[in-house]
């Protein structure tokens, strides 16, 4: 199974996202999207795999979301890409891809239904424990 995680390993969530996907037997792709940010085009792409809005993708804790006023409704789809492009950090993590299809995992267990063979219990970083349904 190919899957590929955009990935910050300064999120808790992504990691145990990550985690998840490795214990479950695969070795996904990583990509570290504040090293490397997605172009125009991927970003586009996952948006409409994802179902979600432009806005939806956003994250705001943690990111100029605030002070770049990106909570004005005036700002278009394109514009909102522009600022991810030009600010990755504002791209909402962690993303997960894999031919079951295209998640934003928070929480990390979203990226169950996407596994093969997902592992039955996991611990997260905080001591939560998961049961795979």
């Amino acid at each position: 199974m190919s899957v590929t995680i955009y990935h910050n390993p300064a999120c808790g969530t992504s990691r145990n996202t990550l985690a998840m996907i490795r214990q479950s037997g695969v070795e996904p792709l990583v990509v570290e999207y504040l090293k490397t940010p997605p172009s125009r085009e991927k970003l586009v792409e996952l948006v409409k795999a994802l179902g979600i809005s432009v806005r939806e993708l956003l994250r705001e804790k943690g990111t100029p979301y605030k002070e770049l006023g990106l909570d004005d409704p005036k700002w278009s789809d394109d514009e909102l890409i522009e600022q991810m492009l030009a600010h990755p950090i504002l791209i909402n993590r962690p993303i997960v891809v894999t031919p079951k299809g295209t998640r934003l995992c928070r929480p990390s267990e979203a990226v169950i239904d996407l596994l093969d063979n997902p592992v039955g219990r996991f611990v997260k970083e905080d001591g939560e424990v998961v049961e795979a349904r």
